[in-house]
Order: C-alpha cells, then sequence, then structure tokens
C-alpha cells in the first residue's frame, strides 16, 4: 500500500525550498455536459476583481486558487460539413482537439487525448500511469448521436486515435484497484467474506504500518493518521452503499458499490481522487461527471426532468432555470473537489498548489450547441508555474488546444502541438 509525502522522505541535506522543482505537479481534467447557461456564468469583469456569477458562485470561497478562462474555442467539435452530432464532437474533441470521423461502426478516429500525451511520458513514474473515472455508464458500440459512434459520447481519454480509455463508475472497483493487488480487484466471495467479518482492507498491512509509525516524528504520524483515516473512512461509505442498495427492492440497475443519490456518488469518486493523487499512484486523471449527451435527472435538487432535453430550452425560462440549478449542483461538487485538494497537505504545500485541474465543457450554450467561448476553470498553481485569482478573456477563437500545450509543457513534458493548437496560452502565470 502506498503512503502519502512524508517529511522522513525527503533527505535530511535537501533545502526547505526544494519542493518547488522536487514535489510532483498533478495533472486532472472535470469535465461536465451538455453546455452552460452562459449569461450566468461567464464574469464581466477580467482581472482580480471579476464577480463570479450565479452558476460559478460555490466557487467563491476558493477563489484565490482558480484561473477562469474564456475566449476558447474547439473547433473540431463544429460540423465542418459532418451535419448533426455536436455532443458527439463536443466530448471526443475535449482533450484532442480534433474532429472525430463520423462513423457508428468499428473505424472510429480521433487523436491521442492531452492527459494521455502526459501518461505516455511520465506514467511510468508511477503505479497507474492515468485513472479514467466517470459517473455515468455507457456503451462503446452503435450510435449515440447522429451517427457518431458511442465511443465518442462516452470517453475523454484516448491512448491512440482510435483507442478509448472507458471510465470506470463504480467506487467499489476505484478503491480496490489502487488498494488492492495491482490491477486486479478482490472477488465477490473473499469481499463478502470480509465486509461479514467487519474487517478492513487496511488490516491486511497493519503490521506493516505501526512498524512504519514507530519510526516516525510527530507529524508524520499525524499525516499517516489522516491518511489511513480517510482511506477507511471511503472504505466505510462504499459498504454502506452497498449494504443499502443490496435491500433495495426492486434490485437497483446500478452495480454494487455504486450510490444512487448523485452528490454522494461523485464525492466518493472525488475522495479517491485525492487519495490517488496524495499517494502519487497516478499524476493524471481524467472524469467525466455524465456521459455528454446524458439524460440523468436530478431529483435530488428537485429537477425530474432529463437533463439533455432541457438544453433545448429554446428560451423557455423554466426550463432555462432547470438547467441552471444543474450547472449550479455540478459546481458545487466540483467546489467540494478542490477544496479536498486544497485542505490535503503535500510537501511543503497543498495537492492543489501541485495541481492542474481543469473543469468545463465542450459545448458553450448547450440549446444552441456552440463550440466557442467555452466554459473552462483551471484550480491550482502547478508548483508556482501558473497564478490564479484571475479572469482571463483571450481572443475569439483561441483554439482550447493552446491550453493544453502550456500546461504540457507546466508538466515536463513539452511537445510542439496537440489537436488544433497554434501557440502555447499565455497569461497562465503572468498578467500579460
Amino acid at each position: 500500500m502506498a503512503l502519502p509525502l512524508l517529511d522522513s522522505m525527503v533527505p535530511a541535506m535537501a533545502s526547505p525550498n526544494r519542493s518547488g522543482s522536487k514535489t510532483p505537479s498533478r495533472m486532472v481534467f472535470v469535465y461536465v455536459p451538455n453546455g452552460i447557461v452562459m449569461p450566468d456564468w461567464v464574469p464581466d469583469e477580467e482581472g482580480i476583481a471579476y464577480r463570479m456569477k450565479r452558476i460559478m458562485a460555490p466557487m467563491e470561497p476558493l477563489r484565490e486558487h482558480l484561473l477562469v478562462l474564456s475566449g476558447l474555442t474547439h473547433n473540431g467539435g463544429r460540423a465542418l460539413g459532418d451535419g448533426p452530432g455536436d455532443h458527439a464532437r463536443a466530448a471526443a474533441s475535449f482533450l484532442t482537439g480534433c474532429h472525430p470521423r463520423k462513423t457508428a461502426g468499428a473505424d472510429i478516429k480521433i487523436g491521442v487525448s492531452v492527459d494521455q500525451v502526459a501518461a505516455q511520458r511520465i506514467g511510468g513514474q508511477t503505479r497507474f500511469a492515468s485513472l479514467e473515472l466517470g459517473l455515468e455508464d455507457g456503451r462503446l458500440v452503435g450510435s449515440c448521436d447522429s451517427g457518431y459512434s458511442c465511443a465518442y459520447s462516452n470517453n475523454l481519454a484516448w491512448r491512440s486515435e482510435n483507442t478509448p480509455l472507458p471510465p470506470e463508475i463504480n467506487p467499489r472497483l476505484v478503491f480496490e484497484r489502487l488498494f488492492g493487488g495491482g490491477d486486479e480487484v478482490e472477488d465477490a466471495a473473499s469481499r463478502a467474506r470480509r465486509v461479514k467479518q467487519q474487517s478492513s482492507i487496511l488490516d491486511s498491512v497493519r503490521e506493516q504500518t505501526q512498524s512504519i509509525q514507530s519510526s516516525l516524528g510527530p507529524t508524520d504520524k499525524r499525516k499517516l493518521d489522516e491518511y489511513l483515516d480517510s482511506v477507511r473512512e471511503i472504505e466505510k461509505r462504499i459498504e454502506r452503499t452497498e449494504r443499502d442498495s443490496a435491500g433495495m427492492a426492486p434490485p437497483m440497475a446500478k452495480p454494487g458499490g455504486v450510490p444512487p443519490d448523485y452528490s454522494e456518488h461523485s464525492r466518493l469518486i472525488f475522495d479517491l481522487m485525492v487519495v490517488a493523487l496524495r499517494m502519487d499512484a497516478t499524476r493524471v486523471i481524467t472524469f467525466m461527471m455524465a456521459r455528454e449527451g446524458s439524460t440523468r435527472a436530478y431529483r435530488e435538487i428537485g429537477v425530474s426532468d432529463a437533463h439533455h432535453p432541457l438544453t433545448h430550452h429554446r428560451g423557455n425560462e423554466e426550463m432555462v432555470e432547470k438547467v441552471r440549478q444543474i450547472n449550479t449542483y455540478h459546481v458545487q461538487q466540483f467546489a467540494y473537489f478542490v477544496n479536498k485538494l486544497r485542505e490535503t497537505q503535500d510537501g511543503d504545500g497543498s495537492l492543489l498548489d501541485h495541481s492542474m485541474v481543469v473543469y468545463g465543457s465542450g459545448l458553450a450554450d448547450g440549446n444552441r450547441h456552440t463550440h466557442h467561448d467555452l466554459p473552462v476553470i483551471l484550480a491550482g498553481r502547478s508548483n508556482g508555474a501558473v497564478k490564479p485569482g484571475r479572469h482571463v478573456k483571450h481572443p475569439a477563437e483561441t483554439p482550447m488546444a493552446n491550453l493544453f500545450v502550456a500546461m504540457l509543457d507546466r508538466m515536463g513534458v513539452p511537445v510542439e502541438s496537440l489537436g488544433d493548437s497554434n501557440g502555447n496560452l499565455g497569461y497562465l502565470s503572468d498578467l500579460g
């Protein structure tokens, strides 16, 4: 079982300022589908004195850690002669900056995504080159959007131009992958016996952790205790979900370990992401908060209508208001994650200090299916390589792929181009 970064792991003669260059940077991408009500998202002001509007407002306590970016475009999400299919193109182009081949067959084609460019270069330094996570199951075959393969709508990560990496939505399987014996997960029978005996997966490493703790100083002991407590707390929540799901009639369609409540599901995955980054199991994560074109209803916030049809509101204010509520609800979940990163110590700073976290959608206005002036937040400082606390408005039609080129450069993975990029996005660490 991997450990978080402890003070005792740092060489005694190391410079006290070494973390700026030695603590690893992390890269996370969080995707929301179906666009956003942009008049309630884009700040009117630029610079540090911008006012957060309604949808972004849950991030207000974290504004000093956020770089709000506007003006970015994914031209690959547009039709470009291929007709309808904006949702499939939105997800497919989001991390690739490419236009997908329109097909519902096996001859899918898109570019390599930014996360996988990083994973292929630095993934060997961690147990997992990358993690692909989500909250909504989706198939990979057949047509999901006007003749576009479901593989486009349901995936963010592309290892090659025709190889998607499907997201895992089951917190139990993510947990066992992180804390089990490698990529293999605990079989159902073994898990059932352990749960019946009320034992924790941490019991298997109890002697080792006790041995380690005896050699640690007070600060490291506290860090290790907090880390183990957080792992056990996640494990308990997963077990509670499994018990609750087993008692429901008729049986849930979702796999065991998947909470019926969206907020609990998202926060379990977010907590697992924090732990994975904290123990340096991976430095690259993608997370789909729902698949593109999602028809999920959000009854827990009083919205029983399906999300995607609501976005085709044609100006109907009642429908627009429900989309606002969904958009704000998604941001609330993201704020939870960013705050967790901010509160988690990592070297001489926090996980957030050493990360770049993108939040956004491949569509801006979901009603008109626009792919320009996309909603984008970049959270974190990437070891001082990003200067947040501002709203930066870039010139119209600036490729979003320029942001990814800049992020890769800050991860120590320089590339000449990605997708339709035409340069390295400026103003991430200066005021211009």
